[in-house]
């Protein structure tokens, strides 16, 4: 399984050119300011502080690199401490436009707008971008959040209603000319899940910082650019490969999103992994509902049940497409602690779930690096982080190069039926369809003689739901 040497991959943007990201002529960045700007937990999702509007209005901005539209609470709302109200920025412009994006977890409508933001630990500066302010949501705010909106940071492609719309990354990249690229950090490896909020976290606009990795960075190249999808080739469960076809990783896609709170697997790997883990533990009975999420398993405090629990890997794709590399999270990163229920007890949940239509690659995972993802070079990049550590031990871990002879070429579909390509296709065939539609109809209605007179009954209008609402 290891046929590919261990000698370390160089890492260019650990090197002089990511020293060259931190210089910024115009002195708007400044990466150390932005250390630690994050706060939150793997359970609930990492925020960021921003002052949006005129007086200057502070929300905490949960950051998702599955999605593209920056939107915040635009009411009251019972889940939520504050929100938006732009009635009183003086610098906000509504556009009019109404905006409904649906999650894997609850949906949102709003209307678009434009207003000026600025980061208290973030790009110095004020900047004008587009926001959309939520009116009404549906399981979207969860109780006890803290959190006000969400920033989406993936493609304009995701964007809604439609990639027209300038995501706020993109605004940043062009008004203060940083370059196109950002990294993240969340510390809560080991932490009890949908605790206090406090854990720690960074994200960094515009570059890299040193001191958020140790040893190398290792790319894996970005297949397409709406969410970050990438090239899975394998799993390991205690170092055995699950021996599945590499597409059944990548079906229909495999992204990496801070958004998602745990790894999700598309079922059959799910299956693969959950009996693998089971075969490979040192526990002999185990509930059913552990693994589906339905049931805690819980230990006297004084136990530590990690050690019970193999290594889970997940090999990617190098940038030189005949190596991969591989990164391991422990089980301290997917058995996580629940607060405790009872006094002599701790509970635990199984941070991995089954998907129907993706490869995740959520906080179970990206708890354990530092991500960069840089968009200008069309990669993902991973480092182990720092601050992924439990008593005292990392708990996640990067190896490689490793030889790709023993895996496809291409495990990625060939056809990527993503949302632009379905939209084109759909307008296509909803056009050819009216078009016939209307050559039956003249010839229907128009008599041999051609006496006919067009009414106003005649016009044919297509007032599909499928043309009105585009959900993600």
């Amino acid at each position: 399984l290891r046929p590919g040497g261990s000698a370390p991959q160089q890492d260019p943007a650990g090197g002089a050119d990511g020293l060259a990201l931190a210089s910024d002529p115009g002195g708007t960045l400044n990466f150390l300011a932005m250390v630690e700007n994050l706060q939150g937990d793997s359970g609930r999702g990492y925020y960021l502080e921003m002052l949006i509007g005129t007086p200057p209005q502070a929300l905490n901005i949960l950051v998702d690199t599955g999605s593209s539209n920056f939107a915040v609470a635009g009411v009251p709302d019972p889940d939520v401490t504050s929100y938006f109200d732009a009635e009183l920025s003086s610098t906000y412009r509504s556009e009019g436009i109404e905006v409904t994006v649906k999650y894997s977890q609850g949906s949102w409508t709003g209307v678009l707008g434009t207003d000026v933001i600025t980061m208290p630990k973030g790009i110095y500066g004020s900047y004008t971008v587009n926001i959309a302010t939520i009116l009404e949501s549906e399981n979207f705010f969860l109780p006890g959040v803290k959190w006000h909106g969400i920033l989406g940071l993936a493609y304009d492609a995701l964007a809604k209603p439609s990639s027209s719309v300038e995501t706020f990354f993109d605004s940043l990249v062009r008004q203060a000319k940083i370059p196109n690229i950002f990294s993240l950090q969340m510390c809560g490896a080991g932490l009890p899940v949908s605790g206090s909020g406090t854990n720690g976290g960074s994200l960094v606009l515009g570059g890299i910082e040193p001191s958020l990795y140790t040893g190398d960075i290792w790319y894996t190249p970005i297949k397409e650019e709406w969410y970050y999808q990438v090239e899975i080739l394998k799993l390991e469960v205690g170092g055995q490969n699950l021996q599945l076809d590499c597409r059944e990783y990548n079906a229909d896609k495999a992204i990496v999103d801070s958004g998602t709170t745990l790894l999700r697997l598309p079922e059959k790997v799910f299956s693969a992994v959950v009996q693998a883990i089971a075969r490979t533990s040192l526990i002999q009975e185990f509930s059913s509902g552990f693994w589906t999420g339905s049931q805690l398993a819980c230990w006297d405090k004084t136990e530590r049940p990690w050690s019970l629990f193999p290594k889970l890997s997940i090999y990617l794709r190098d940038e030189n497409s005949s190596r991969s590399f591989r990164i391991s999270i422990l089980p301290q990163l997917y058995i996580q602690p629940i607060l405790g229920i009872g006094e002599n007890l701790q509970c635990y949940r199984f941070g991995i779930s089954s998907s129907t239509n993706a490869l995740v690659i959520g906080a179970t995972v990206m708890e354990g690096f530092y991500v960069i993802f840089d968009r200008a070079q069309r990669r993902v990049g991973f480092a182990v982080s720092p601050c992924a550590e439990a008593d005292g031990s990392p708990v996640s871990e990067i190896e490689g190069p490793f030889t790709t002879a023993d895996v496809a070429s291409n495990c990625v579909s060939s056809v990527s039926f993503h949302e632009p390509v379905l939209w084109i296709a759909s307008y296509a065939l909803m056009s050819l369809c009216g078009v016939i539609l209307l050559v039956l109809i003249i010839l229907l209605l128009i008599p041999p003689r051609c006496q006919h007179r067009y009414t106003d009954n005649d016009v044919v209008n297509d007032e599909s739901s499928l043309v009105r609402h585009r959900w993600k």
